[in-house]
This record gives C-alpha cells, structure tokens and sequence, in this order.
C-alpha cells in the first residue's frame, strides 16, 4: 500500500506538564516543544494543551506525492476539502476535528531484536541458565507508536474518513461499533470506535516482547497503582498482549508485543467480530471503565473544559 507508517499524533490535554511526566515515566523520551521519542522511530507523540483530553493530530508516512495526489482526489470524492504542499497533504475529519497529515517520509525499519527463547514440552531453546527476561533491569522504552484509537459520534464518516479517503485498508470491524484501520503492515493503526462524544480513548506501544510488557506495566504501578486499567492479557483482533494504564488527563495508554502483520493485503480477511470474542482471549474481563471511560459524561457537557 502506499502509505506505510503511523509517523505521530498530537494529544490535546488540559495539563500538559502533569501528563508528560507520565509520558516520561512510560519509557517516552522527552524532545523539546512538547515532543516524546520512541526507541527506533524518532518524535512520535506531541502533548499540547486543549481544554478537553482529544486526539488533535494524527501524521502519517506515504511514499511518493503521487500518494497524496491520489489521497486528495479521494478526499474531494466524499466532498472533503484538503491543502496540499509538495510534501504534505493535510485534511480534516469532520466529526471528531482530528487534523490528518499525509507526509512523504521514510520507510521505518526497526533493528532486528534477538528472538525470546522460551522453553515448552518437547522443546527446550533455553538450557543451563535463567529465562534472560528475568534478567533484564534496564527501563522499558517503546519501540515504535502502534496505534491510536479515537471516538466519534459518527462512525460511518470517520471510518470514510479514513479508509475511503486516506487511504487507510480495514483489517477487522466491530459490528457496528468499531474498524480496526492500517496504513502499514500492523493489523491496526487506527481503530474508529462509536462514540456518544469525539474523544481520544488511548494510545498503544510497541515493545519486544510479553515480558517487557509485563515489566512496562509493573515499573509504572509500582508507586501509582491507580494507574492500572486492564491487563495482562491478549486480545483477539490483532492477536496482540497488551496492559492499559491511565494517564493524568484520563486517556489510556497500552504496552503491546505481537501484533498480527498484513505483508500482503490480498490474503488478509476482515472479519466481523462480535461479543466478547471481539476484545480479548485470555486474560481478566476488561472494567467498566474501559468500554466506558469514567469522564465521558463530562466531556459530553463540557465539565472538563470549565474546570480546566
């Protein structure tokens, strides 16, 4: 596919100073001008202030300006106005406000991390010595930004948005609810969920493996255990282990290792999933907080901006 990377996202919060002290925490490394870096993938997440906690941003890699060029003609097609530069396309996305980039940048390739060894019946990788995962003690640092998921409270736009006008492919859906969208080999970059208001739900993590998941999460509550969401566990649609953490501002954020890959889209079906097949295989049932965030009642009436 043309595009091929999540390149950034801006988060809009109330109290930008107290959420990048989170960040930081995390394994996000802080760049100036509110920017984080990821291990392998450079500036990747930017915190603003908003009056409301919101996806403001969302940047992504495309190969050529012909990619743009074909994205704006998309655009245009659902009557969705764009400007263009000669390395940039910038739209959008009328419900939930989300400004998209399409940028021509690089193609992302991580160094190769050595395999996890782990032994099972009838087979043993590792002999003679400790698990090296237990071993590890240096601090957990996401490797790349996977995926952010928005709500809105039209879902058939935001969806057009941004598969039929950016150029996003439809790996899985959520009936009626949800679209798992990829714009790189990842299952999902971008899930649209419906909504009762436009929010950012949270933003997910790459690291090398489940034990890095496990250490992420466990370094992070060791001193705010309120900060614990859900976890560990691995869900269905992207086959992914994941834990969720809360940030200051209300907005989730999840570690994640082994993430289904879509090399060729040809053989790569959606489905549609329904139930709670749809959100995870294993692991504890998710709280109510998560399919339904605590604060959405005031961002429906605007509490949070007169507080902030």
């Amino acid at each position: 596919m043309a595009l091929h990377r999540l390149t950034s996202i801006t988060m809009g919060v109330p109290h930008p100073a107290e959420t990048a002290a989170y960040y930081t925490d995390f394994g996000l490394s802080p760049d100036g001008d509110g920017w984080f870096t990821t291990r392998d993938a450079g500036r990747q997440l930017r915190i603003v202030h908003a009056p409301t906690r919101r996806l403001v941003e969302v940047r992504v890699g495309a190969d050529t300006p012909d990619d743009l060029s074909a994205a704006a003609s998309r655009l245009r097609r659902l009557g969705i106005g764009s400007r263009a530069t000669d390395s940039t396309l910038t739209a959008y996305e009328r419900t939930t406000g989300v400004r998209a980039v399409l940028e021509v940048a690089p193609r992302l390739t991580q160094p190769a991390t050595p395999p996890t060894s782990y032994n099972g019946p009838g087979r043993a990788e590792r002999t003679g010595t400790r698990a090296p995962a237990v071993l590890r003690t240096a601090p957990v640092r996401p490797g790349k930004l996977g995926h952010a998921v928005v709500g809105t409270t039209d879902f058939a736009a935001t969806t057009a948005f941004f598969r039929d006008g950016l150029g996003f492919l439809a790996s899985d859906y959520l009936k009626d609810t949800g679209a798992f969208l990829r714009c790189s080999t990842d299952h999902h970059n971008i899930l649209v969920l419906a909504a009762p208001v436009a929010f950012l739900h949270h933003t997910s993590w790459q690291v090398d493996d489940v034990d890095e998941v496990g250490r992420g999460a466990a370094a992070m509550l060791e001193h705010h255990p309120e900060r614990h969401i859900w976890g560990l566990g691995r869900h269905h649609a992207g086959s992914n282990f994941f834990w969720y953490l809360k940030d200051p501002a209300g907005n989730f954020s999840e570690y994640y290792s082994d993430m289904d890959c879509i090399i060729d889209d040809q053989l790569w079906t959606p489905d549609v999933l329904e139930g709670a097949r749809s959100l995870f295989t294993w692991g504890p049932p998710p709280p109510p907080s998560f399919l339904h965030p605590e604060d959405l009642a005031a961002l429906m009436t605007g509490a949070h901006s007169a507080a902030g």
